[in-house]
């Protein structure tokens, strides 16, 4: 079946675009993939703008500019918030991705993240990095107080997770991606995520090993970007989901009443079918607050004045 695409997904976003989202009621989860999704239910969402992509480098780097925000993996902890954490790790870093040189199966655990330290939103491969050439790419290393810091400065807010599966969701009605019932339609791909064999060969098809220019798949029914793959994106939400994943990495726990958990949406360019299945509205993932990796990024929204 052909898919049909709408104007806006021919345009790329601009630093200021937002998106209006009708209030409604809609299908929110999933009974047919993760046990965390379930169960499929209806929900009501009021109205409100959401930004057309994920916050880019350029857009986090005037803020940082303007504001002097220094950001969370910029920080060295403090090795008495994390018992048992290596002394030699009490250094400003964050959690990047290294891929092993072994398949899956003969891996016995996520062996591809490493914390590195000096890695952060300017360095996001290791402090050796840079982001020149990267302005349109979505900003990551990014913990959830430096997504409401950004917000706060924008005059926004961040999304509950039924609001930002709404957006995701483009209008549809219980489709498993964000574009229709097909992960491929007609061959076409829709959004960044890996492709080869996770996690030791990405055949990185359009030029891209990690994260991609903010619209470069096309855009949903809502006319909005990078809603699935490309990076995961920070919600307000925090209940807990029933099941358990596996495709992202923590710090050592923190001492009782550290950090929350809050829901990351949309997956990543890590998203593999035969890994995280995580390519999809409904799929959610529980995060600590104080956990930076390089895939995990945000975009804003704004409530409508009551």
């Amino acid at each position: 079946m052909a898919i049909s695409i709408p104007a806006t997904a021919l345009q790329k976003p601009s630093s200021d675009d937002m998106i209006f989202i009708p209030a409604g009621e809609f299908w929110m989860g999933s009974d047919h993939h993760y046990p965390e999704e379930a169960p499929a239910r209806p929900v009501q969402v009021e109205s409100f703008w959401i930004d057309a992509a994920p916050v880019t480098n350029a857009q986090f780097a005037r803020f940082v500019a303007e504001t002097g925000h220094i950001s969370f993996a910029e920080i060295a902890p403090d090795p008495r918030d994390y018992p048992g954490m290596d002394p030699s790790l009490a250094h400003p870093g964050s959690i990047v991705f290294i891929p092993p040189d072994k398949p899956l199966h003969q891996l016995s655990g996520p062996h591809w993240w490493h914390f590195i330290i000096g890695a952060d939103w300017r360095h996001p491969r290791g402090p050796n990095s840079s982001i020149e050439g990267l302005d349109t790419h979505p900003v990551v290393h990014i913990a959830y107080a430096d997504a409401l810091a950004y917000a706060a400065w924008a005059n926004k807010d961040l999304p509950t997770e039924a609001e930002w599966e709404k957006a995701a969701r483009g209008g549809l009605d219980r489709a498993p991606y964000a574009w229709g019932n097909e992960l491929f339609p007609n061959g076409q791909r829709m959004a960044n995520i890996w492709e080869g064999h996770f996690p030791h060969y990405n055949l990185s098809p359009h030029g891209w090993d990690r994260s991609s220019p903010v619209g470069s798949y096309p855009a949903n029914g809502y006319g909005l970007f990078d809603m699935i793959g490309n990076v995961w994106e920070w919600t307000t939400s925090s209940d807990t989901p029933q099941g358990e994943g596996g495709c992202c990495s923590r710090r050592p726990p923190a001492h009782h009443g550290g950090p929350q958990e809050k829901i990351l949406k949309g997956g990543s360019h890590m998203c593999a079918p035969e890994y995280c299945q995580r390519y999809r509205p409904a799929a959610r993932w529980l995060q600590p607050t104080d956990t930076t990796t390089g895939h995990v990024g945000f975009r804003c929204i704004r409530r409508l004045a009551s």
